[in-house]
Formats: C-alpha cells, sequence, structure tokens
C-alpha cells in the first residue's frame, strides 16, 4: 500500500492533505498570506514496469499537464506517455537550408560580381565590395567551388539550432524547481521512478488526483508546493 507524507500546517486545512516533508514542524504563527500555492503531486515507483502502467493510466484519464522522471531512457514510454514529435526537426531543416543560402549568397556576391553595398557613414564595416576574380580562365560562379563553404554553413547552422531550440523548448537553463525540494524526489537520478501531475491541470483536484495516484500502487505519493 502507498505511504503518504503530511505535515502539520494549519487547522483549516484538511486532514487527507498532502504536504512536503520539508515543512514538517512549521508553526501556526506564520501568516495567512505566507501560505504556498502547491504544484502538483508525485508518485513514487520502484520500477520502469510499474513506471509504464502507470504513465498509461495518467494519459487514458485525460491528464494534460504531467510529466514522468526517471534515472535512465525507459524505451517505449514517450508511447505510453502520448507524447508527439517535436517540431524542432523541421526548425533545423529550415535553419540548415538557411546557412547553405546564406553561404552560396556569401560566395556569389564576393567571388561573382562587383556589386557594392552603401552603408551610412557611420557604419562603414557594412560598405562592402564584391571582387570578381578571374583565375585561369574558371567560371566565377563555380558551384562545386562554393560546396565547401555551404556544406559547413549548413552544418553550422543547424547545430546551432538543435542546441539553442532544444534548451529554449525545455525552458533551460533552470536553476531552480519545484521538485528540487523534495528528499524524496531527489532518488530520480539514483533508482526511482516518479509521476509528477501538475496543479495547473484542467482535471487536477486535490482529492480525487490524490486517490487516482494511490489507485496506481505506488510506494508513496508526496504534496509539492512551489
Amino acid at each position: 500500500m502507498p505511504t503518504t507524507v503530511t505535515a502539520e500546517r494549519t487547522v483549516t486545512e484538511m486532514s487527507s492533505t498532502i504536504a512536503h516533508p520539508n515543512t514538517a514542524g512549521h508553526t501556526h504563527g506564520e501568516s495567512a498570506g505566507a501560505k504556498s500555492r502547491p504544484y502538483g503531486l508525485i508518485a513514487e515507483f520502484d520500477t520502469p514496469g510499474a513506471l509504464m502502467h502507470a504513465a498509461e493510466r495518467v494519459k487514458s484519464e485525460g491528464f494534460r499537464y504531467w510529466d514522468a522522471c526517471t534515472p535512465f531512457p525507459v524505451h517505449g514510454l514517450d508511447k505510453a506517455m502520448g507524447i508527439k514529435r517535436t517540431i524542432l526537426p523541421v526548425i533545423v531543416f529550415f535553419a540548415g537550408a538557411g546557412g547553405t543560402t546564406a553561404a552560396f549568397v556569401l560566395q556569389a556576391f564576393t567571388n561573382s560580381t562587383n556589386w557594392s553595398t552603401h552603408a551610412p557613414d557611420w557604419l562603414p564595416m557594412l560598405d562592402v565590395t564584391g571582387y570578381p576574380f578571374l583565375i585561369s580562365g574558371k567560371p566565377l560562379l563555380s558551384l562545386p567551388a562554393f560546396i565547401p563553404v555551404m556544406f559547413e554553413l549548413t552544418i553550422l547552422f543547424a547545430a546551432l539550432t538543435t542546441v539553442f531550440g532544444m534548451f529554449l523548448m525545455n525552458g533551460l537553463p533552470q536553476l531552480y524547481h519545484p521538485l528540487f525540494a523534495s528528499r524524496r524526489f531527489a532518488r530520480v537520478t539514483n533508482d526511482r521512478f516518479f509521476i509528477v501531475v501538475e496543479a495547473r491541470d484542467p482535471k487536477f483536484l486535490r482529492g480525487k488526483t490524490e486517490a487516482f495516484l494511490k489507485s496506481l500502487n505506488p510506494i508513496a505519493v508526496e504534496a509539492i508546493d512551489e
């Protein structure tokens, strides 16, 4: 049977309230305005199989704002959670295509034309002139000669977009998260698996969500405050 982590708070709270273990010992003298907002509930499991089953149940229940946290990649978990393909590969493709185009335009401008840009006097570094340089009768606009630079800029643009796009879409860097304050959750980097259901989910009701998570047969259920 799952255990329930509780802590003393105020006399007005329901006896079924699940609280963060670190809040134990808080006195009733705290001001009412100091009460923290709930972040959500976490359910702890000890095997990947139990987590997979729980993820399928949470998905079928219709929760939208929830996640599964594991110490290592669990094959098939994304499918069990119903995670859709990210748009990042599409963005990376167009970034790489932009790098290819930029490399071609740059080389065509600097090597094949005598066009000039007319920058304002206060921005002289943008005043550039193309310099067509004919060598041994070779064509000025030579695609094979441009391929090395085009390849390098394609890889550069795609790689940078992948890295920074991943950080941006994952909300990183994130120096603090409410889950970091849970001693129980610290084992997620070692040998424990967690389902996290956020309080902002439209289907989140403290009592019903807690009872639902307990029905998944976790080791423990714990409430997390922001």
